[in-house]
């Protein structure tokens, strides 16, 4: 199959100028993800394939150099924005080598065609290596389709150079003009063209597949502490108590109230008041296993699920918090905020009938309890199916009960 090669160049070249519009579109009035980069490098992809297909009209210099400069370029303009994507500093000296011995050896190599097809190819195919090295760092993998989609067009692009090396040095390669119609040229162009559609889609993908991981958490994650909102928990509440109730296994909910809150408030101020909180919320994960759930309830309480939990260990991982929190020393501006909270737990079998908010009233109503009986204390409750009563409670969600100060 000889596909026209003149044809090919134009349709490569346009591709990578539309792809190139649509990022810096996508990109525009937002935060750099590094679509700007990504971008810049279509163009500089463009711009060679323009100078390639001058080949014998303009001088040499610009239609073998230069061009073969550019697209040395394209790759580290890729590079810098994987590496942008990820919040880190560019990486200079890898971006900065290929081009430099790109335009140094060519301008020696004019003259001998295989020596520049397995210099050029030899330099891409290790800058295709930086590019699955950027998207593979152990310190933040790359996983989901963005990613896949960028190996399979470098991988396909780092085939297609090997297999040019392969013919360099088996003498399959003839010097000919890049013009000149033939089978090796009509898969090195179609190669180029669904690399440039693979990877740049495969970008794209990985920036919106972040965007609405952001926007998960931000929908799921209180700002203030980084723990569950009230939406999450009771999504998690009602998982949690429908496997208990079908497993038959014990459940544990805390409501975990701040006491005195509002005079922390009032004395130090409200970033005291915050503080205490993130103070709270760090000692709390400090004795939490991994399948344990903290969230912010509202205001200054909080709620703890703990699947598979029976009454005895949820009553010692109670006091046990009690007395760590108490113990503490919260220190905001050089001043030390006696800290204590009381625990309100329910903790035993789910029957039947046993809704999410039965149990969360539950442990509310423990958490009074242990208010009334002088603060820094913890209270059990062992059924929840009789107090739902005194709460009035709705099941959609979106409020349950007022802050308690």
């Amino acid at each position: 199959m000889r596909a026209d090669v003149p044809t090919m160049l134009m349709m490569i070249i346009a591709c990578s100028m539309v792809m190139a519009l649509a990022l810096a579109l996508v990109g525009w009035r937002q935060r750099s993800e590094g679509m700007g980069c990504w971008a810049t490098a279509l163009v500089l992809h463009s711009l060679a394939y323009v100078l390639l297909g001058q080949r014998g009209i303009l001088s040499d210099v610009l239609t073998i150099v230069l061009a073969n400069v550019l697209l040395g370029a394209t790759f580290s303009a890729l590079l810098a924005a994987l590496y942008q994507f990820r919040s880190l500093p560019w990486p200079w000296f890898q971006m900065a080598w290929p081009v430099v011995m790109l335009a140094f050896v060519f301008m020696f190599l004019l003259d001998d065609y295989l020596a520049r097809v397995i210099v050029g190819c030899t330099v891409y195919v290790a800058q295709i290596g930086q590019l699955f090295w950027a998207l593979r760092a152990p310190r933040d993998p790359l996983p989901g389709r963005g990613a896949l989609l960028i190996v399979f067009g470098m991988g396909l692009q780092a085939v297609m150079l090997a297999g040019r090396i392969i013919g360099a040095h088996a003498g399959a390669l003839q010097p000919t003009t890049l013009l000149e119609a033939g089978t090796l040229q009509t898969v090195t162009f179609v190669c180029a063209l669904v690399t440039v559609l693979s990877a740049s889609l495969g970008f794209i993908f990985m920036t919106k597949d972040r965007l609405n991981a952001s926007n998960l958490r931000m929908a799921s994650t209180d700002p203030l502490t980084g723990v569950a909102n009230r939406r999450a928990l009771i999504d998690a509440l009602e998982r949690d108590l429908a496997h208990a109730q079908r497993a038959h296994e014990p459940l544990a909910v805390m409501m975990v109230d701040v006491d005195h809150f509002k005079k922390v408030n009032d004395v130090h101020g409200h970033l005291a008041g915050d503080h205490v909180l993130q103070h709270v919320v760090a000692l709390l994960h400090e004795r939490l296993r991994s399948q344990d759930l903290v969230g912010r309830f509202g205001g200054e309480e909080f709620l703890l699920l703990l699947p598979q939990t029976d009454s005895a260990g949820a009553q010692e991982l109670a006091q046990a918090l009690c007395e760590r929190i108490a113990q503490s020393e919260c220190v905001w501006e050089g001043k030390s905020i006696p800290v204590t909270v009381s625990i309100g737990m329910f903790a035993g079998r789910i029957g039947p009938n046993d809704r999410w908010d039965m149990v969360v009233d539950a442990a509310d109503h423990a958490m009074y309890q242990a208010k009334q009986g002088g603060r820094n204390r913890v209270e059990a409750v062992a059924e929840c199916h009789t107090l739902v009563s005194r709460s009035g409670l709705r099941d959609n969600g979106d409020s349950l009960w007022p802050s308690r100060l």
